[in-house]
């Protein structure tokens, strides 16, 4: 088993690699059809992508109604939700300020200014932050149909429905439950066994996606943009720290082992900038790690909703540039009042690339800052994505092994 995770995991190190060298030679000496290249060989990153989408709604599902309907007390349920979510709620604030803070002490807009180049694809982002009203927030947050929500993906939707069913069976009693919880089971386990499968496609799917950036947009974006990725790399490494400090203070030494551990969910989600890609992957490992399998199942598909870290310290990092870039002042009661509205409106997305961008346009919006300039940080949000992709993952495992260290379901 160890053998043939560390076969992928150089892989995958082998594919990000060769993806760099072969989209800066077609940057390089092929510019002119960098474009077309671009389209094509991204397809290879897409059907990885896909591949894990279309057996993400069907686990969250059995594993979510599993894990609440196995556990069987109600108290059980309430504890550990409640817990879970002082543990979401705590490290959303902390990323939102640690982001706030740092945008306003570097200071990035005000050392770089460059004109919007690229106006539509800020024009197509906009198009949708109309779905963003309290509203639609409460739309989006329950379904009116279970199929809907499978077929368009809505995780949080699927969480919901998944919680009150799992509620529901577990207060029938096992007499009329155990065949449906069995079944369900086996679903769960069936699909985590299509996830090994699509596994072995990652170092494709990174190869694929990697090249296609590099050869569009060549190396001199990070000379272009080095004062902003400088910024928010300062401030990501920062958010790490404090999540570690906390990790460690919860965990002790075991913290080493758990990073270990999780290496491949977070080099997949560094390369693919999708932390939902590394889902399935990271069950398997937090319940080897030793996190009870009823936390794990209850906890996580939570926390790909409302404790999305990385994300969330992008938001107000991101917003706050684009003021400074068109000089928009804005007071402490406004920041503060757009943190807040960023901790709603964040909730439900989960670790989609691009996702974090449209509530950025939908908050600029609200607070008179210019949305178009959410152009000028498009070219280079696939490596912001990178890394609070990979946050994300980090900030879901801590949260998992944390709540079942609390409960005292930790094998040690």
């Amino acid at each position: 088993m160890m053998k043939g995770k560390n076969k992928l995991f150089i892989a995958i190190i082998i594919a990000l690699i060769l993806g760099v060298i072969l989209g800066g030679l077609v940057h390089t000496h092929h510019a002119e059809s960098a474009k077309i290249f671009a389209q094509r060989i991204s397809l290879l990153g897409t059907v990885f992508i896909r591949l894990i989408q279309m057996i993400i709604a069907p686990l969250v599902f059995s594993t979510l109604v599993v894990g609440i309907a196995k556990m069987s007390d109600i108290k059980m349920i309430g504890r550990v939700g409640t817990k879970a979510m002082l543990w979401f709620i705590s490290a959303s604030l902390v990323s939102l300020m640690i982001g706030l803070l740092f945008v306003n002490w570097l200071e990035p807009g005000h050392v770089t200014k460059f004109p919007i180049t690229d106006v539509s694809s800020a024009s197509d982002l906009m198009s949708h932050s109309r779905g963003l009203t309290l509203e639609d927030f409460v739309k989006h947050l329950i379904p009116k149909s279970l199929f809907e929500a499978f077929a368009t993906n809505e995780i949080l939707q699927i969480v919901v429905f998944s919680v009150m069913f799992g509620i529901a069976l577990a207060n029938m009693g096992e007499n009329y439950t155990k065949q449906i919880i069995k079944g369900l089971d086996i679903l769960a386990h069936a699909v985590l066994k299509m996830v090994g499968y699509s596994m072995w496609l990652a170092p494709v799917g990174v190869f694929g996606a990697i090249s296609a950036v590099v050869s569009t947009n060549g190396f001199e974006i990070f000379k272009v943009y080095a004062v902003y990725l400088r910024d928010f790399a300062i401030a990501l490494s920062v958010l790490w720290l404090v999540l570690c400090i906390v990790g460690y203070l919860i965990l002790g030494n075991r913290l080493f082992e758990l990073m270990r551990r999780i290496r491949e969910p977070l080099l997949i989600a560094f390369s693919t900038t999708s932390s939902e890609a590394v889902f399935p992957k990271l069950i398997e490992e937090l319940e080897h790690f030793g996190c009870n399998s009823k936390i794990v199942s209850f906890i996580l598909p939570l926390g790909y909703s409302f404790n999305l870290d990385g994300s969330m310290m992008y938001m107000t990092f991101a917003s706050i540039f684009i003021a400074q870039i068109y000089g928009v002042e804005m007071s402490v009661w406004q920041q503060i009042v757009m943190l807040l509205v960023l901790m709603l409106t964040s909730k439900g997305i989960a670790g989609v690339p691009r996702a974090s961008l449209v509530i950025i346009v939908a908050t600029c919006s609200m607070f008179g800052i210019p949305p178009e300039g959410i152009a000028l940080i498009l070219p280079i949000d696939h490596f912001c994505d990178m890394g609070r992709s990979m946050t994300n993952v980090l900030g879901n495992a801590l949260a998992t092994s944390t709540v079942s260290k609390w409960e005292k379901q930790f094998r040690t």
